[in-house]
């Protein structure tokens, strides 16, 4: 047996983990071995098996951090063939790596446009390239992202397709638009990099080259997908939509089409695509969206990428398992029983189920490979299957279409052989001969028809083939999920074996020390046995003669002793039987009572410890929380001082009821507290509490500071410094709860009058109501309304006179322009008198409901917050009409801008979301009136995206466009021409950038208007309204009355501007 103390203490204290991370560092190793190989500074593709690793090793850790944790670390400025190889790498591992691969991109689009802007403005070939292919990395991150319907590998199948697409015009349209966009960047790329071969004169078995060429593989892929639902979306688009307005888009898909057709064309003929790569043809000419029928032609075009291993290495499987994972409680074991042996020699029932359990994983695993080899056998079966099925599926379907048009040219000749058959029996041969051919094309025809059926069928066969095989393959993945958590089970028994061998190893040590005692005890009485032996010995020689002489008395004797001896000896033993089992039971029963004394000794030994243990994890959970409180603090305190924290704005209304929610988490901090201090060993309540106070009391310095900025100045600064006593007082709480001395002592006293001071603070910049009379009130509310429906009448009454008008004084193309904007707009007026009078209604319900035994009067007066945001948003209404009326008439007569226009149907939109808002707050949910309103709101929206696109396509009509024709110039005046052209870029830029800049200050200060009219009338100041967030990418506002707000207890109304 091995001495514990000859045992290495690096074998005592290993344990299962050890292995895992050997195994995560095996992991990194490869993948930064990979990625160096695959990204490098050689002008030289990038070979397959690299990238196939980092695809592998995406799929392995369900994600690209640890691509991008590498990959962030290379040099790409340094190189422009290492950024090309780079994004050539991202592309694949886009395409082919594990789903979540898109959200890790996500965080690094800083990164990749830094590094195609880097390039793009050095004069260096690959550095162009590395600027288009960077533009087209953010435009797949950017579609995928906002469409994950749609795979990055972008093979969907067409139901995907329509249910993505829906029934909405409007996003059928924007889909047609962005997959545009997206075949737009591909074909950029790809005529890059032609432009550079052909500029100089390459050869495509040279490396140089084939690096070049090497990511158009990728682009094809995407290209032949992309292709195939623009021309789904466009023939979706003809069935909804006039083809005038669809003009458009046909000319951009008929350029795109000729690019990809001579893209195709060029890759075929070279010879570097043909051995990896089998790219589709394109039809001759585009299709026909103004036919429908033309749809059941399309064929969609299918790459095939040939199934060839390398033979250098193994193949590589899609799914990753980790073999040094699976060996570890093997290894584990093997050392374990070659540094103690067996516990006493005996094998334990746990060691006989571990090695049961290890048996059936190596089953399992075994059976797991041989399944999956199987069915990746069977996957790339069925897929040279179906990709031949689908070759004579497309040549079976040109067949029929060629027998149809024979069939059609027949029947044609039959029909004018019958005309002239009363001329000549000739004519009637040439009819019966006709007529035979004309049967025997429909007797061909049909069977090409069933033939083609068949092979339908035999299709769907193999695609149902595919999803058992894919269910196959799921069900494969959850065993191996199945075989981790055995593994984990397996090593939590190893360890527990170790444990218990251990505390075997400590008991044999001291019974073989008495053991040992016992044995030297045994060989001095052996010793002194074989002495007395020997002196037996030679008393028996001397006794022999005696013996002999006795001989015969003693057999006289025997016989009758031979029976009382007999007797004798069963009796002794029994004695001696029964005294050794005594012997053996009190020696066992000694040994129970020292084991159960050491079990109990070590039992309360290990209660102790794990209450202490219990006692500082309470604590350090405490910490922990104390630290994040402090930092959740600090950074509010911060926010105090911060220049760009300037521009943030809150109400005093909102940073009131935050206080008194941070107030009152005082006292469950308080009670936690005081739970805490009583008993150490649970600090929950303390923890919550603590979390709880800290970010309501963060919440309120923060918005504290936000409603100082529209604060006047005294007020403003003596709420700053409030907010900051506050953040002190309670950063001085917590550096009390941090030391276990004060713990007991920290009080909440400061930090309650500092929220105390907040509260006062904001009640004293609370706006006061107006100070108008009842029925003031009540008749200003009838009057706005009444006034809004007037101005509607009469904005409808204006638009049927300039519609009149400019059919008198228009024709042609401004007519049709004319009558699209102004139909759209009486559209829009009709929508928005529909909408006030449905508000109207609801007003009256919600009156009639909510007043009892008051008057209307009354019942306006109590609401006055929510009747002056009526009386606001009645206003705008009106205010909006009358402005869209007259930008129409503008625009008519041109004197106007198609931008005025535009921007009068977002207020208008605005305007009547806002009325909505009011009208809803004290509505009913289930008031048919209220459900009518927000159907009215929907249309409203919808009439104004309408006169939105009417005036962009009238817009784009009218507006003649310069054709941009270098053809003439020379390679100096090109670069003149350029420099030119990118100064008034710069320039324009900068104007648009000081124009944006100029937009945020008006619209702070018609705010900053509206907050001091609505205070002049009750003779203070209240602050203004804050502005909403991304307020500057709307368009400007005019001049418009101001506008109020609903009550504040039930919800803050949308601001003048807001789009819905």
């Amino acid at each position: 047996m091995n001495s514990i103390k000859s045992v290495p203490a690096r074998v005592l204290s290993r344990r299962g983990g050890h292995s895992l991370e050997a195994e995560r560092e095996q992991f990194d190793k490869s993948q930064a071995v990979s990625i160096s190989k695959a990204i490098n500074t050689q002008e030289a593709p990038v070979k397959e098996k690299h990238a196939r690793r980092i695809i592998l090793g995406t799929h392995h850790e369900k994600g690209a951090f640890t691509f991008w944790s590498y990959a962030i670390g290379l040099p790409l400025p340094s190189s422009a063939i290492l950024s090309w190889k780079f994004c050539h790498v991202l592309h694949k591992v886009l395409r082919d790596g594990h789903p979540n691969v898109l959200q890790d991109c996500q965080r690094y689009r800083s990164n990749i446009r830094e590094t195609g802007d880097l390039w793009g403005h050095l004069h260096d070939r690959y550095g162009q390239l590395v600027s288009i292919y960077t533009r087209l990395l953010l435009t797949k991150i950017s579609f995928h992202a906002k469409h994950p319907e749609f795979p990055p590998g972008l093979e969907v199948p067409d139901e995907v397709l329509e249910k993505t697409a829906g029934t909405d015009v409007n996003n059928i349209f924007q889909l047609t638009v962005e997959l545009f966009d997206y075949l737009d960047c591909e074909l950029k790329l790809s005529e890059s990099v032609f432009r550079q071969l052909n500029t100089s004169m390459a050869v495509s078995q040279m490396s140089a080259v084939q690096c070049r060429l090497a990511p158009l593989i990728q682009v094809i892929q995407d290209c032949s997908h992309l292709y195939h639902y623009a021309v789904k979306l466009m023939f979706k688009l003809h069935s909804c939509l006039p083809a005038d307005t669809l003009q458009g888009h046909r000319d951009r898909f008929h350029e795109q089409f000729r690019s990809l057709k001579n893209f195709f064309k060029k890759a075929s003929d070279m010879l570097y695509f043909k051995r990896l790569i089998q790219i589709p043809r394109l039809p001759e000419s585009p299709p026909n969206f103004l036919r429908a029928s033309a749809l059941a032609e399309h064929v969609k075009p299918v790459v095939v990428i040939p199934e060839e291993a390398p033979e250098d290495e193994e193949p590589e499987n899609l799914i990753e398992i980790s073999t040094a994972s699976t060996t570890e409680p093997q290894i584990t074991s093997d050392i374990f029983e070659q540094t103690f042996g067996p516990p006493n020699g005996v094998r334990d029932d746990r060691d006989t189920q571990i090695e049961s359990l290890k048996k059936e994983v190596d089953m399992l695993r075994a059976e797991m490979e041989k399944i999956k080899l199987e069915a990746q056998r069977y996957i790339t079966q069925l897929k040279a299957q179906v990709n031949s099925l689908e070759g004579e599926v497309e040549e079976q379907r040109k067949q029929k279409q060629k027998a149809l048009v024979d069939n059609e040219q027949l029947r044609d000749e039959l029909e004018r052989l019958q005309r002239a058959k009363q001329d000549s029996d000739r004519s009637q041969r040439l009819c019966a001969e006709a007529e035979k051919k004309a049967s025997a094309t429909e007797i061909r025809y049909t069977k090409l028809k069933e033939k083609h059926s068949e092979l339908i069928n035999t299709h769907a066969e193999l695609l149902r083939k595919n999803a058992d095989t894919a269910k196959q393959l799921t069900v494969t993945q959850q065993s191996q999920e199945e075989v981790a958590r055995v593994k984990e089970q397996l090593a939590f028994q190893v360890e527990q074996v170790k444990r218990e061998a251990e505390l075997k190893l400590e008991d044999q040590s001291v019974q073989m020390e008495q053991l040992r005692q016992e044995l030297d005890a045994r060989r001095d009485e052996l010793d002194q046995a074989q002495r007395s032996l020997s002196h037996a010995k030679q008393a028996g020689a001397e006794l022999s003669a005696q013996v002999e002489a006795l001989h015969a008395e003693k057999e006289v004797l025997r016989r009758s002793v031979s029976e009382k001896e007999c007797e004798l000896l069963s009796t002794r033993g029994l004695v001696e039987e029964k005294e050794l089992q005594r012997s053996q039971e009190a020696d066992k029963a000694t040994r129970e009572i020292r084991e159960l004394q050491g079990r109990l000794l070590e039992k309360s030994n290990q209660e102790q410890s794990l209450q202490q243990k219990l006692l500082d994890e309470q604590f350090g959970v405490l910490q922990e929380t104390v630290r994040e409180a402090e930092d959740i603090l600090r950074d509010a305190v911060a926010k105090l001082d911060d220049p760009l924290h300037v521009r943030c704005t809150s109400s005093p209304d909102y940073l009131l009821s935050r206080a008194q929610a941070a107030l009152e988490s005082t006292d469950a901090l308080e009670s936690g507290h005081a739970q805490y201090v009583a008993s150490m060993a649970d600090a929950a309540g303390l923890v919550g509490a603590l979390a709880l106070f800290a970010h309501l009391t963060a919440d309120t310095i923060v918005n504290g500071s936000a409603t100082s900025h529209l604060a006047p100045t005294d007020h403003a600064d003596r709420l700053t410094e409030t907010c900051r006593d506050c953040g002190q007082r309670s950063l001085d709480y917590l550096g009390e709860l941090k030391d276990k001395q004060t713990l007991g002592r920290a009080e909440l006293g400061d930090v309650r009058r500092a929220l105390r001071g907040v509260l006062q603070l904001a009640q004293e910049l609370r706006p006061k109501s107006l100070d108008i009379k009842q029925e003031e009130l009540g008749d200003m509310v009838e009057k706005e309304m009444a006034s809004t429906s007037e101005a509607i009448e009469d904005a409808v009454r204006r638009i049927e006179e300039m519609m009149s008008q400019a059919r008198n004084e228009s024709s042609g193309v401004k007519l049709e322009v004319n009558e699209r904007i102004l139909n759209s707009c009486t559209d829009l007026m009709k929508a928005i008198r529909l909408l006030v009078m449905t508000s109207t209604n609801l007003q009256k319900e919600i009156v009639e409901s909510g007043r009892g035994a008051a008057t209307t009067q009354e019942f306006y007066a109590k609401n006055s917050r929510w009747t002056e945001g009526l009386i606001s948003a009645s206003k705008a209404v009106g205010w909006g009409a009358t402005q869209l009326v007259e930008s129409a008439d503008r625009v008519v007569l041109h004197t106007g801008k198609y931008e005025e226009l535009i921007v009068c149907s977002h207020e208008i939109a605005a305007s009547t979301a806002q009325l909505v808002a009011a009208s809803k707050v004290k509505a009913e949910k289930s008031s048919r009136n209220l459900g009518r309103l927000q159907e009215c709101s929907r249309n409203v929206n919808e009439m104004a995206a309408n006169v939105v696109a009417s005036t962009k396509s009238g817009q784009e009509q009218i507006e003649e466009k310069d054709t941009m024709d270098f053809s003439g110039m020379s390679l100096i005046k090109l670069k003149k021409e350029e420099m030119e052209t990118q100064v008034k870029v710069l320039e324009l830029e900068k104007c648009l950038e000081g124009e944006r800049v100029r937009l945020g200050e008006l619209r702070k200060r018609h705010y900053a208007l509206a907050g001091v009219c609505d205070a002049a009338e009750d003779g203070e100041a209240k602050p203004a309204p804050a502005p909403r967030r991304g307020i500057l990418k709307k368009p400007p506002l005019a001049q418009k009355p101001g506008h109020g707000e609903p009550e504040r207890d039930a919800g803050p109304c949308p601001p003048p501007g807001a789009t819905f």
